[in-house]
């Protein structure tokens, strides 16, 4: 028996140190392997990742009570303009972006404080076939009492209703409190901390259940700017710190930069789009944005005509190139001087207007009939020419069903307001029967 035990331990010993040798010689073959930096965002990939890069300490923990307050983060350093030949490279990429056909289909909505509007509404969206929904989720109406008061009631019922009908949701975040000392009627708080905190709670609250948020509205206007003359680096602070915010919650969140309004204005209460853009870049704002927004009104031209054709024909169609849709192109022109061609473009705002009550805009007022060719033509010409770069294309609007005709806004509308009879104007119909990719 001992000879036994003896043989049996001895074969133990060799296949032990057999075992041994193979990975002594299998360590010494390893090679060290290097991890590439993440590279530009290939449009069309879907996957869902999360950059090392945008990976920020969380010290705030979202609560679902109105009365707990978060734990600030410390902001990010402030991106320092630079001009177009020190241009650092992209630091973060596009994020993956949840399905999103180009372009896709879009249309803004009035869902807050009325459930029986916000469910008719969301019924007429879907029938039409559109995919996404845009609305305000203003910070006053959530936040309005003081820091860490929350009241989440009418943000969970309209994130409910647009789930419930399969819709997606962009959510437009703006609208300072009065506590923050922001100027009104939206101009941004003194310490952009406290937007920051905001956007990391409602991200945290709506995981996986908001696609897509836009941080702002027009800032290149001084009245969504607190009165105060447009500053794209000032913009470009509040954005910073709002998409890291939003990232620390919900890295698979879209972040859209603001729609900013087409104009050629340069004053105290305005800045033009493309010198506005322009600044954003110079302080290195794709650092923290993963699209683009963009507005594009097409004022009294066609969709198909040129920003060189708005500008020629001053009596026909204003004499400006922003005086049509096709504006957006000279946007994308700024973005692919600057190397962002992998970008995609939002369109959060854009349409006609049929309004011959307001001179401000009866200038260029189209006829329903018109109003409702062109959005189809404007889909179409977007698929056949802006192809792969161009995402969400979100119309106005849904009306509010509290507006009259006093409200320059329900003349863009491809319904009528009211309540409970939905009364629909001919660019409904248009858009419904509209083939969709």
């Amino acid at each position: 028996m001992d000879s036994h035990r003896d043989v049996r331990n001895w074969i133990y010993l060799l296949i032990a140190a057999t075992l041994a040798a193979v990975m002594v010689v299998a360590m010494s073959c390893r090679v060290t392997q290097t991890i590439p930096p993440p590279g530009p965002l290939v449009v069309g990939d879907t996957t869902s990742t999360a950059s090392a890069a945008r990976t920020v300490s969380a010290t705030a923990t979202v609560q679902a009570t109105a009365t707990t307050v978060d734990t600030p983060t410390p902001a990010p350093s402030t991106p320092t303009p630079t001009s177009q030949a020190s241009q650092s490279p992209i630091l973060t990429p596009p994020t993956p972006v949840p399905p999103m056909s180009s372009p896709d289909y879009g249309i803004r909505a009035f869902l807050w404080w009325r459930p029986e509007v916000a469910t008719r509404d969301l019924g007429l969206i879907k029938d039409m076939g559109f995919r996404w929904v845009k609305q305000v989720l203003a910070w006053s109406d959530i936040e309005g009492a003081k820091k860490g008061h929350l009241n989440w009631n009418q943000a969970d019922a309209v994130v409910r209703h647009v789930n419930e009908y399969g819709l997606k949701l962009v959510a437009r975040l703006d609208r300072a409190p009065a506590w923050t000392g922001a100027g009104a009627p939206n101009g941004p708080p003194e310490r952009l901390e406290d937007f920051g905190d905001f956007c990391y709670q409602v991200a945290a609250r709506y995981k996986g259940k908001i696609r897509a948020y836009q941080i702002w509205n027009e800032p290149n206007l001084a009245r969504e700017w607190g009165g105060k003359r447009p500053n794209p680096q000032e913009y470009v602070r509040l954005l910073a710190i709002a998409y890291q915010r939003i990232k620390e919650a919900d890295p698979d969140a879209v972040v859209i930069s603001a729609g900013l309004t087409p104009t050629g204005t340069s004053s105290d209460e305005a800045m033009p789009d493309t010198v506005y853009l322009e600044g954003m870049y110079q302080a290195g704002f794709q650092n923290y944005a993963d699209m683009v927004g963009l507005h594009a009104a097409g004022f009294k031209a066609p969709p198909e005509v040129s920003p060189d054709a708005a500008a020629a024909d001053k009596e026909q169609y204003g004499g400006e190139r922003f005086f049509c849709f096709r504006h957006v192109e000279d946007m994308r022109a700024i973005m692919e001087k600057h190397g962002d061609g992998a970008r995609r473009v939002v369109i959060l705002e854009f349409g006609w207007t049929s309004d011959t009550v307001h001179s401000r805009y009866a200038w260029h007022a189209v006829t329903e009939e018109q109003k409702a060719d062109y959005m189809v033509r404007a889909y179409q010409y977007a698929a056949e020419h802006w192809r792969p770069w161009i995402g969400l294309m979100s119309l106005i609007y849904i009306a509010d069903s509290n507006w009259k005709d006093d409200r320059e806004e329900s003349w863009w509308a491809i319904t009528y307001p009211g309540y409970p009879t939905a009364r629909l104007k001919p660019a409904y119909y248009a858009l419904h029967d509209m083939p969709k990719d």
